[in-house]
């Protein structure tokens, strides 16, 4: 089945020590693969060094004992020859066809209770072997030219003879070809060509070219014409992953969805998979060592990751986070202030914004005075906010909270649109940095600055008509207290808030790729009902007013019922849960400040005052992080790569600090920032 192939010793480092020899006298089969792989099994799974020197004596060991080396290849063999390969090869690490939530669903069910697995499934050696949870950490850490040196050592070419084990893989590869070829015919990637045909082309043709080389060599390896087959497969297979490639690109203009995310997924997984079988297949004496080591590391990962569901949901939603981030990030370029005139013009902005949120602040404490039942009491105040907030879009004016959603996509966008030789544009991505923390700091300093004078006279205005004030005594000492950094939970309040900053941008970003990829806007220009109903004027304004603002008014509303429902259901839940926006903190100062005739001392009033900045940063710090994460890991980026970033912002902020919150008259350059040269 498998041959052994004689090599030259090319012993290692003598001062690498030894280790005790296994032999098939003690050990038998499995048990021989389990004692071996606890050898090379480090303390800590991240320990990656230790891994691979107790991999290195393992080497040594097998290069210098001939008895041990037959013994594990004996072990090997014998495991391989009597399993069955194939759910390795068709179904390990390959997304289930059942769809994202049945697939989801399974994985919840099999982390209580694990799939059965019959002990002559391969898949069972490979989980019995590898037994710990974190075994995939150290096998994949250790590099690719060690594990090449084990299977060369071991002497095995990956080349057949036994018909039993073509078959299995030949089934394999016809099994992979049908799954791709119906993929590839479903509507998410033929929707997006202007002619079907050519997109469906390559997966029909892989097909016919693959149970052609069947009917040619089926049973045994390829040879002549079986082999050019298969090589013709290979290309269709190529024309494939371009049109997967394709139809990515297109998720810009026309948008994406769970569903397309799954099945390009499940596709590019399936073309990988075929690769292998072909490369082993085709018998042509160029075997693909990488390619095999990578298998065999990924197939221990998914062994040990196969029901864990962040992997899962991280892998599929990876591309729809990646468009979600996309139009908050286009969204948030406005927020980015480049020149001193976006600078006043956010400013300004913020200070319409916070007019509005005095408003809604005044008009909440109104409705808390009503007493309504929990639910109703949710609603109301959800209906408000949400209210504020649409009013704010439909305006063009800004809340402060709402920019980091969005600036932080458009901040992470610089990582993949500026690049320097393959690598992001770090000092470019420093002085976006620059830009956003200034335009953060103009944005709460307009809010700020109209909130809390203006609710203060609409409580005044409110007592000279009415006659009271909205609130006395102990409620408006309570809302101060509220807002206390020390005496109230209102910095943890301030932290869902932030989650809830974030949650409101992905919901906005979801709408925006939705109303793309559902081509919404014309469905409803061609609506049957509209049509008729509405004029043509009445009709395209609706049209544009889905098309321009669908995402921000979702968010908005999605936004105004987080805050709005947060208190009540804290209060039915008995759970300290609720919610603290800095805008509204400092409206709510305000009615309180006035409500208590001014009879509070300054440095109480002050400890107020720096509580609502503390909430507006923790607003700020929780949205902004939160959103940098799924926009950077949406685009593959891992900042730990890049270490001098932070030495890179740093310099900057010494050297200019001045920019980080206004802006200069002439701004520096990413090529001026790199070479330490000053501004003309």
């Amino acid at each position: 089945m498998l041959k052994l192939l004689k090599r030259k010793k090319s012993p290692l480092p003598s001062e690498i020590g030894r280790i005790p020899s296994l032999s098939a006298t003690t050990y038998q089969g499995i048990e021989l693969l389990v004692e071996l792989v606890k050898l090379v099994r480090p303390s800590k799974p991240g320990n990656i060094e230790e891994a691979e020197a107790k991999f290195q004596k393992l080497l040594l060991e097998m290069d210098e004992n001939s008895s041990f080396l037959f013994s594990i290849r004996k072990a090997l063999l014998s495991r391989f020859i009597n399993s069955n390969i194939m759910p390795a090869l068709t179904e390990s690490g390959i997304v289930s066809s059942r769809g994202f939530i049945q697939e989801l669903a399974g994985k919840l069910k099999h982390k209580i209770i694990p799939s059965l697995q019959s002990p002559d499934d391969f898949l069972y050696v490979i989980n019995r072997v590898f037994y710990l949870r974190t075994d995939y950490v150290w096998v994949q850490g250790i590099s690719s030219d060690l594990w090449k040196k084990f299977f060369e050592i071991l002497g095995i070419e990956i080349n057949l003879s036994e018909a039993g084990i073509i078959a299995q893989l030949q089934r394999s590869l016809l099994i992979m070809s049908y799954r791709i070829s119906n993929l590839g015919l479903e509507k998410e990637i033929t929707d997006r060509f202007s002619d079907a045909t050519n997109a469906q082309f390559p997966f029909i043709e892989q097909c016919r070219l693959i149970t052609l080389y069947m009917e040619k060599g089926e049973g045994k390896l390829a040879s002549g014409e079986s082999r050019a087959i298969l090589d013709d497969a290979s290309e269709s297979l190529y024309n494939c992953l371009q049109t997967i490639e394709w139809a990515r690109q297109q998720r810009l203009d026309h948008g994406t969805s769970l569903a397309q995310t799954f099945v390009l997924l499940r596709l590019e997984q399936l073309i990988e998979r075929m690769f292998i079988v072909i490369d082993v297949l085709n018998n042509d004496n160029a075997f693909d060592s990488d390619r095999f080591v990578h298998y065999f590391q990924t197939i221990v990962r998914n062994e040990k990751r196969k029901n864990s569901l962040g992997e899962f949901l991280s892998s599929n939603l990876g591309l729809l986070a990646y468009q979600i981030a996309e139009h908050k990030g286009k969204k948030g370029e406005k927020y980015i202030s480049a020149s001193r005139g976006d600078y006043w013009n956010l400013f300004t902005s913020s200070m319409g914004g916070g007019l509005i949120i005095s408003v809604v602040t005044i008009i909440k404490t109104l409705l808390s005075t009503l007493h309504l039942p929990l639910f109703w009491q949710g609603m109301s105040y959800g209906s408000n906010y949400a209210l504020g907030f649409v009013a704010m879009d439909q305006t063009h004016t800004t809340l402060a909270t709402k920019q980091p959603a969005y600036t932080a996509a458009a901040i992470a966008a610089t990582l993949d649109s500026q690049k320097l030789e393959g690598r992001p544009d770090l000092h470019n991505l420093a002085i976006t940095v620059a830009r956003t923390a200034r335009s953060q700091i103009a944005s709460f300093a307009g809010n700020l600055l109209v909130v809390f004078p203006v609710t203060y006279l609409l409580a005044l205005l409110y007592k000279l008509a009415s006659g009271h004030s909205i609130v006395s005594g102990e409620s408006a000492a309570r809302m101060l207290e509220e807002q206390h950094p020390w005496h109230s939970p209102a910095l943890l309040y301030a932290c869902f808030t932030g989650f809830f900053l974030f949650l409101s941008g992905i919901i906005a970003g979801y709408v925006e790729n939705h109303i793309i990829y559902g081509m919404i806007t014309e469905r409803l220009r061609n609506h049957p009902v509209l049509q008729f109903t509405m004029s043509k004027k009445r009709l395209e304004k609706l049209v544009n007013l889905v098309r321009n603002n669908g995402g921000a008014i979702a968010g908005s509303i999605s936004l105004g019922f987080f805050l709005g429902f947060a208190g009540p259901l804290g209060k039915i839940t008995g759970l300290p849960f609720d919610i603290r926006h800095i805008t509204i903190s400092a409206g709510n100062t305000a009615i309180g400040f006035f409500g208590l005739d001014h009879q509070v001392t300054p440095a109480y009033l002050f400890t107020i005052i720096f509580g609502v900045l503390l909430i507006g940063f923790l607003n700020f710090l929780v949205s902004f992080t939160l959103a940098f994460i799924v926009a950077v890991k949406s685009r593959g980026i891992r900042l730990r790569d890049y270490p001098e970033f932070i030495g890179i912002l740093i310099g900057y902020f010494r050297k200019y600090p001045k920019d980080f919150i206004r802006p200069p008259q002439i701004e520096i350059t990413s090529w001026q920032l790199q070479k330490g040269k000053s501004r003309k």
